[in-house]
């Protein structure tokens, strides 16, 4: 074989070799994108899911709203701390007699931390509920002057508010967008198929952000808690036969 055949050989090679790698290249390519595109088609099909439900719980539940009784910011702050592990009924219940006592921000922050033990104890977890309504009011008073902050990470330096409370005040004080992933949100979004067996707050609320339009997110959560309660129940077998979802939910758990 002749130099000049050898080097069209070995360039031949080279050229074979550089058409495999292209041909490599392309397909981890095209595999990626597929890869994007499939959560994309996904993340789609549940923003519509989303708008359905959002749509149907509308009609059923036009009035919804939070179950906690309140008149001012701060008497909210208050009653979600207390609805920790307790229902919001026997909360309700509770605040009357607080607030018939302490009427204001100044007198919550001045009162005894075991009077306040003393009457928000039928609530559960009564000496650390009191310890941080009192050193919450503190803070209100010194720092913000008797209000309630409207930025969420000022809410969250507060004592005993975490993104759930957090949340709860943005969007029901402020009127700002918000999702409230309580129990019955969590349970539900998980049953509907809005989210795939997420079960930490965080993470659903971080899930139905992507899905969920944010003028929306509140008054969702708040519907998820009547619907839990009377149809989608937790305790006993939802009432599916009666449920305005029965035909798009994807009943997982069920």
């Amino acid at each position: 074989m002749t130099k000049e055949e050898q080097a069209g050989k070995g360039l031949a090679k080279k050229e074979a070799v550089k058409k495999r790698e292209t041909s490599k290249k392309r397909e981890t390519s095209n595999k990626k994108e597929s890869m994007k595109k499939a959560p994309d088609k996904k993340e789609a099909a549940k923003k519509e899911k989303a708008l359905e439900i959002i749509k149907r719980l509308k009609i059923q539940y036009p009035d919804a709203g939070c179950t906690l009784d309140y008149n001012e910011a701060w008497k909210l702050l208050v009653s979600v701390r207390l609805a920790a592990q307790c229902t919001d009924a026997r909360v309700n219940v509770v605040v009357e007699g607080l607030y018939k006592k302490y009427p204001s921000v100044e007198a919550l922050a001045n009162a005894p931390v075991e009077d306040i033990e003393a009457i928000v104890k039928p609530c559960g977890l009564g000496h650390s509920k009191a310890r941080d309504i009192s050193a919450c009011m503190k803070i209100l008073k010194e720092e913000y002057g008797g209000r309630v902050p409207d930025q969420f990470d000022q809410l969250l330096k507060l004592p005993g508010v975490g993104r759930k409370s957090a949340n709860l005040i943005m969007g029901d004080v402020f009127g700002k967008p918000a999702i409230v992933t309580d129990t019955h949100c969590i349970r539900l979004v998980n049953r509907m198929g809005l989210v795939e067996d997420i079960k930490e707050p965080k993470k659903v609320e971080m899930a139905l952000w992507k899905i969920i339009p944010p003028e929306e997110g509140s008054d969702f959560c708040h519907r998820l808690v009547y619907h839990g309660r009377e149809v989608c129940t937790a305790r006993t077998k939802p009432y599916c036969e009666k449920c305005c979802l029965c035909d798009i939910c994807g009943k997982n758990g069920v």
